[in-house]
């Protein structure tokens, strides 16, 4: 099983815990307002990492914004397969064709 997978079955595991000792359950009972701040934060802290950052805090900050991501993802009922078929299915198409094709 990989890191992914295991942390994925970790937020599952936890996400209806006691919130007074889980994260996750604290995070998921305040609901999607909070989860998704939370992931933009975290982009925020991990874009201003990439530009005055070393390596260790940039690396440090995208497993934050993984891990939130995560808890988002489960929140709405998405699994990171999900994801990863998705990325599966714009393999060899440019990016700006993507793009593009999405606004029509």
């Amino acid at each position: 099983m990989d890191t992914l997978t295991r942390l994925e079955a970790t937020i599952a595991n936890r996400q209806s815990g006691d919130p007074d000792t889980s994260y996750i359950a604290r995070l998921m009972l305040k609901g999607m307002p909070e989860i998704a701040r939370k992931v933009g934060e975290e982009a925020v802290e991990i874009a201003i990492a990439a530009v005055a950052s070393e390596r260790e805090e940039v690396v440090a900050e995208a497993a934050d914004l993984v891990f939130h991501l995560l808890i988002l993802l489960r929140s709405r009922g998405i699994g990171f397969a999900d994801v990863l078929a998705e990325l599966d299915r714009r393999e060899g198409t440019s990016g700006i064709a993507e793009k593009a094709s999405r606004s029509e």
